[in-house]
């Protein structure tokens, strides 16, 4: 073995540093040595090969070495022509498959281990940390609300391809505060004014039910604050707690909806869409209000008419007096979500979408596609226009204009309108 091979067998190793090498299968990490003995090619060149071997596998795209093999073809070119070719066609091979409309198949079978994971691990905690907070991706760049949080329970049973959860919190065990009780009955609130409280930001809000009294404690705390607007944000369909409690006037309880198609392929031990309006039916029928947060809103193939069947179905089992609110948004990532996703070993199709940059440096859908989203959306929903809430959830002011043709003047105007119109909805008076 000459020097310059030992000197490209060292860099190898260094060169792949930071890299998601270990998300590889040994034969094709093999094959990728092999090529990098053939071309040298450096960090940044291995990083992005890594990184689409795993957008391969993971939007079951086929054998990676062999779209590699078509792209060198051509025999009269050097070395570093060749290579310098190669990875051209595949950067605009991958941008155009991001460019168009995203195709689901076939649903994809999980691992097993995947399906075990976190329902396995419900564990309690003890610790100092506060339970009440502001929504984690609030932000002066968006159009915002000003919810408040509840920490009920610590990591999300389901496993949402998209989801920001899921790197919020360090493993995959699902925490119980021992001490929520007694957390709850210290905080305070101004009893003049009203509230928009959600508890489906640091997990789900209903998946466990009354585990470790959880539910109980939420609703001892809605008795006392009943200036409180208290949501319960879930994609479960576990609402037998609420079918056989006395529940306190100012709760109600808002499902995440998306197609089956949606559902599926990357909202992984969800209950289905049939599930979840079934669920939200019983609960509207116990005389709870409902809400529906489209989001994320997903650009694939049949995405208008798979929303608009959607939206027909729950506009003919709700009556708008029912119906709280109807939010709309779609994908954002930050860069931890993004490197967490390739790290799954599932087949998901969530980052096979066109991405640009938005103010805040996190990575979304360009302004064309989340304006055809967020129109169709609102437009289908035009019978209940007037009788409804409607809004975006951390969407830009351009989005809102596009939308609705309007947008508030604050954060505060925003704030006050949605809480006048979900009280009057829900008849909580101060």
């Amino acid at each position: 073995m000459n020097k310059n091979h030992l000197n490209l067998e060292d860099k190898w190793e260094k060169r792949l540093q930071g890299t998601l090498f270990h998300r590889l299968q040994e034969e094709d990490k093999k094959k990728l040595q092999k090529l990098y003995s053939r071309y040298a090619f450096t960090h940044q060149e291995l990083r992005k090969i890594i990184e689409v071997m795993v957008d391969f596998k993971m939007w079951d795209e086929g054998d990676y070495f062999k779209f590699w093999s078509r792209c060198e073809s051509d025999m009269d070119l050097t070395k570093r022509e060749n290579k310098s070719r190669a990875l051209k066609k595949l950067e605009e091979y991958i941008l155009g498959m991001k460019s168009s409309e995203t195709e689901y198949h076939k649903v994809p079978e999980l691992p097993v281990e995947y399906k075990r994971t976190k329902v396995e691990k419900l564990s309690e905690y003890d610790e100092k940390d506060k339970i009440m907070g502001l929504c984690p991706v609030a932000s002066e760049k968006t159009v915002c609300c000003n919810l408040k949080t509840l920490d009920a329970v610590k990591n999300c049973g389901f496993g949402c391809s998209y989801c920001a959860i899921q790197t919020m919190f360090t493993g995959d065990s699902v925490y119980f505060d021992r001490n929520f009780k007694s957390k709850l009955e210290k905080i305070e609130f101004d009893r003049s004014r009203l509230y928009h409280v959600g508890t489906g930001q640091s997990s789900d809000a209903l998946m466990w039910g009354n585990s470790n009294g959880v539910l109980e404690d939420l609703f001892d705390f809605a008795r006392k604050w009943p200036n409180v607007l208290l949501e319960f944000k879930t994609k479960s369909r576990n609402v037998n707690y609420l079918m056989k409690s006395e529940v306190p006037k100012n709760i109600f309880c808002t499902w995440t909806i998306n197609p089956n198609s949606v559902i599926q392929n990357e909202e992984h031990l969800t209950a289905s869409f049939e599930d979840r309006v079934g669920s939200a039916r019983k609960v509207a029928d116990k005389g709870i209000r409902v809400g529906f947060h489209f989001h994320p809103m997903v650009y694939y193939k049949g995405w208008k008419e798979e929303y608009q069947n959607v939206i027909e179905e729950i506009t003919s089992i709700f009556t708008p007096e029912e119906v709280v609110f109807i939010s709309f948004g779609t994908l954002t990532f930050p860069k931890p979500i993004i490197k967490k996703i390739r790290n799954y070993n599932i087949k998901s199709k969530i980052l096979q979408m066109p991405m640009v940059s938005n103010p805040e440096g996190k990575f979304t859908y360009p302004d064309e596609i989340k304006e055809q989203l967020f129109c169709w959306g609102y437009r289908c929903f035009g019978s209940w226009h007037k009788n409804v809430f409607f809004y975006l959830c951390m969407e830009e002011e351009k989005y809102w204009s596009s939308t609705f043709g309007e947008v508030f003047s604050s954060n505060e105007e925003f704030e006050e309108v949605l809480l006048k119109s979900v009280s009057e909805k829900m008849g909580v008076l101060i």
